[in-house]
């Protein structure tokens, strides 16, 4: 079958589809039956488990004191026996690498029993503990390939839950992931740091407010998540989005996005569709989504759950990316979740709204009517904007991927410069805090006035939004919008916790001192503290339009760091700076610091690897050739009319001619950048991977897609944009 020929039936069996899957019954449980309805929550244990095991296990979930060992095997029992009611024949402990991937381990739960039957076990020892083999995962030097052992660690505050197959289901079980040596060698164990850290120090700032009564102090998150729905026909007919999941050829359609038609139009009926089941299997999974809608972009869509602790949100987060790309499958359709699948159109985000609290204390980043006079408030928003200044690189390094280099700073993402916006409320408090030591109004907020007598007045916010900042203050939390669509967001979270609780040590030590000396000049402290950190990290608040040219270079007169590519942000996880500040707060050792650096910078050189070698493959044996069958068309053409006595015009043919020589050429210069210049360190390979490897992709590639322009429609090869984007 030719390449054209695979396209066209490509085209053919999307416009045929018929749904395979049946239509679901809401009628027989509510979405409400159904939540939570797959996971051995503390509702089940409640019902299942002694109370005094069940108190055990609720205060290690709720206030983080130590599990208890002795409890684990009655824990173990009530688990197998909950799961095996529900179908359950194997367990798997969950966790989840340096990949940023979801890695599992199944085991059934039956053992002989030596008499030709079998018996169902599940100890608890083999609850708080496995052990998979480390030495096929990322760890950037931390083990030697020989060294293989590494061991599963039962995290008792993710609850377990049953992943569903049509032929049965499996208890799982999220765990952390560390060596031989202890070392953690995943996301979640540096995530359970961190919220360890910042839990220690917020407390501080809260007992200088007086609470006595202080509950564990975490961090919420609530990640939205972007993402394409393609046919899998075009999919399977495109070997970029295989090898890939982007499209390393493409020409921009004749209608893109320009008309904005898209963003929040009707969801067309397919994709409703498949949206319906993905949220109820999430329901099930007890992952409380509550928004859906089509994104800006052509084939372009959003989910966003409501907040959680960011340990189970980022948990969440990794089971939903696998359910989307599951039930797409159901519905003849590929979930891309890649940064930038399609050029030239919106690339996917995943925004992690962020905030801090407790159930005594409550939001710490709700400002209240009047932030102006809400001290505590405001000294955890100064919080904030201090860690994002002092740790911009930091922030910028943990969202760094290959993928989300084609993102950041393009029309719909935030630019690859950190700085915060406020709003207009918070911007004026601040400022009246730098100018007069202390603040003494907050714009009100007002009604909205829609000149419509059948309308109702609305309620008007203090303060507009900036969706190109990305660090945005938005109501009562942080939007941290530069986290790619495909990423964990764990490292993100582990950033934002640590460098916060680093400056809420920071204030912690400023306010205890004050008050030691004199318990009645709080307020003068406060003042004073909120002071001085507008003067010294005032410079990240920006509240301007985050596109501009001008902000680049406004951006650098102030002193922000602009870390524009992975290859310039990576690097600074080696700083001295980011590993004193990792080791000073548990959350990760110099080796461990120095390894993830290691494993981001090799996988952005493995992702650039794959993408030249696919781009090579393409332009070679897909669409070289269909330029030469054009090119010998448009020769055999002008040749009959030379014989018949007519001057044939060979504008068409010498420009056909002349891509293909440039093609040629392309390829060949991008076969010498693949084959040369790895260079004796991983950060001198992903440098020549960025300024060697990428350049001469894009050369190729503006060669194909100019090529995709000129060449008859029938004779071209892949799926075009036009199609993928629009043909539902």
């Amino acid at each position: 079958m030719s390449g054209s020929s695979a396209r066209l039936q490509a085209i053919d069996a999307v416009t045929r589809y018929r749904p395979v899957s049946e239509p679901l019954s809401f009628s027989e449980t509510s979405a409400s039956e159904l939540f939570g309805a797959s996971v051995f929550s503390l509702a089940v244990m409640r019902n299942r488990l002694p109370k005094p095991v069940y108190q055990s296990v609720l205060a290690t979930v709720e206030s983080g004191s130590a599990l208890d060992p002795g409890i684990a095997d009655v824990v173990a029992t009530a688990m197998k026996d909950w799961a095996i009611e529900k179908g359950a024949t194997h367990y798997a402990h969950v966790f989840y690498p340096l990949t940023g991937s979801t890695a599992e381990k199944h085991d059934s739960f039956l053992t002989p029993d030596g008499q030709g039957g079998a018996i169902a076990e599940f100890a608890g020892k083999t609850l708080i503990q496995g052990e998979p083999d480390a030495s096929s995962f990322p760890n950037g030097g931390i083990r030697a390939t020989f060294e293989a052992r590494g061991y599963t660690a039962w995290d008792v505050t993710s609850p377990a839950y049953l992943l569903e197959n049509p032929n049965g289901r499996t208890l799982c079980i999220p765990t952390a992931f560390v060596s031989w040596t202890g070392e953690a060698l995943d996301k979640k164990t540096p995530l359970l740091r961190s919220t360890q850290a910042l839990d220690r120090q917020a407390r501080r700032i809260l007992r200088v407010f007086g609470h006595d009564e202080i509950t564990r102090v975490v961090s919420f998150a609530g990640a939205e998540q972007e993402y394409f729905l393609i046919d899998r026909h075009f999919f399977f007919s495109r070997p970029d989005l295989v090898a890939a999941g982007r499209t390393l050829f493409g020409a921009p359609p004749p209608k893109g996005q320009e008309f904005d038609d898209h963003y929040f139009g009707a969801i067309p009926e397919r994709v409703l569709a498949f949206m319906m089941e993905s949220e109820r299997e999430l329901f099930k999974l007890g992952i409380p989504v509550k928004t859906r809608h089509n994104e800006v972009a052509p084939a372009q869509y959003e989910l966003a759950p409501v907040f959680e602790p960011a340990n189970i949100a980022t948990d969440h987060q990794q089971m939903t990316m696998v359910t989307l790309r599951r039930v797409a499958e159901k519905y003849g359709m590929a979930c891309l979740l890649h940064e930038k699948p399609f050029a030239g159109v919106n690339g996917s985000g995943k925004h992690v709204n962020f905030s801090i609290g407790n159930s005594t204390q409550g939001n710490l980043l709700d400002p209240g009517d009047t932030p102006h006079a809400n001290a505590r408030f405001l000294l955890f928003c100064a919080a904030v904007i201090r860690a994002v200044h002092k740790h911009a690189g930091l922030l910028r390094a943990v969202v760094a991927s290959a993928g989300n280099d084609h993102r950041l700073g393009a029309n719909e993402a935030p630019p690859a410069i950190l700085s915060i916006f406020l709003g207009e409320q918070l911007t004026d408090v601040f400022a009246q805090i730098a100018r007069d030591g202390d603040a003494t109004s907050s714009t009100a907020r007002g009604r909205l006035q829609i000149g419509v007598d059948t309308l109702p007045e609305l309620p008007k916010d203090a303060g507009d939004r900036n969706r190109t900042s990305p660090f945005a203050f938005t109501g009562n939390r942080f939007e941290f919008r530069a986290v790619g669509a495909g990423q964990s967001i764990a490292g993100p979270m582990v950033a934002i916790n640590t460098i916060v609780a680093e400056s809420l040590d920071y204030i912690a030590n400023q306010l205890e001192a004050a008050v030691a000396s004199d318990p009645i000049e709080l307020h003068a402290a406060v003042q004073k503290v909120l002071q001085d950190i507008i003067a010294a990290h005032g410079a990240v608040i920006f509240n301007g339009d985050g596109y501009s040219e001008a902000w680049h270079a406004e951006a650098a007169e102030r002193g922000l760091p602009i870390l524009r590519t992975s290859v310039d942000a990576l690097p600074v996880l080696a700083s001295d700076e980011v590993i004193s500040l990792f080791e000073t707060y548990g959350v990760l050792s110099k080796r461990e610091t120095l390894s993830r650096m290691e494993v981001y910078l090799e996988q952005y050189c493995l992702t650039v690897g794959v993408e030249a070698r696919t781009s090579i493959e393409m332009a070679r044996t897909i669409v070289l050739p269909a330029a030469i069958r054009y090119q010998g068309e448009l020769a055999a053409v002008c040749a009959n009319l030379d014989v018949l006595g007519d001057e044939p015009d060979t504008d068409l043919l010498d420009r056909v001619t002349g891509l293909v020589k440039r093609l040629q050429a392309g390829i060949r210069a991008l076969e010498q950048a693949l084959a040369g210049g790895s260079g004796e360190t991983t950060l001198a390979h992903a440098e020549h991977c960025c300024n060697e490897i990428l350049p001469a992709m894009v050369a190729v590639r503006e060669t194909a897609d100019e090529l995709e322009g000129v060449v008859a429609d029938d004779l071209w090869p892949l799926a075009t944009y036009q199609e993928m984007l629009f043909i539902k």
